[in-house]
């Protein structure tokens, strides 16, 4: 998964009010509990140089995180990393800006609106986990015949 971040960013800013205040740092730590529960691997590109304390943002190891610097752009780097992948078809990348969306169409890679993402990104975090009951043996122990087994496999019926 590929992410433009500062798209990613102002999308959430401008569509969601409660949020207006979330910063690289926030999108990257929901963005990590995201991609844990989907069991995937991401990459998000912002441009410039990013916040002056970047110490929050070296403990993320999914996603990678990746600042464009004061030469390029966020979108020449994304650019080049749709080209440059292995395996594009399997490649998401989320952006709302027509040159990226042009960059994975041309590499049959899936593009996806920023703010479609994010709204998959909420549902996908506040959905509950199935609840797997505990067996029933874990609440009533064992019966006295497994009990006395199980002593006698470890040498303590003596």
């Amino acid at each position: 998964m590929l992410i433009d971040g500062y798209n990613l960013l102002r999308a959430i800013q401008n569509t969601y009010e409660e949020m207006a205040g979330i910063d690289e740092i926030a999108l990257c730590t929901v963005l990590s509990v995201y991609l844990k529960k989907i069991k995937k691997r991401g990459c998000i590109v912002f441009d410039g140089l990013g916040p002056p304390d970047k110490t929050a943002l070296n403990n993320f190891r999914n996603p990678q995180i990746i600042f464009s610097g004061s030469a390029l752009e966020a979108d020449d780097i994304i650019e080049k990393l749709i080209l440059e992948h292995t395996a594009p078809k399997r490649l998401v990348v989320v952006s709302t800006d027509r040159r990226i969306k042009a960059a994975a169409r041309k590499r049959k890679a899936k593009s996806i609106n920023s703010n479609e993402f994010w709204a998959e990104v909420i549902k996908c975090i506040e959905k509950k986990q199935k609840h797997i009951p505990e067996p029933k043996e874990k609440l009533t122990g064992l019966t006295n015949s497994e009990a006395e087994l199980w002593l006698k496999e470890f040498g303590l019926d003596k």
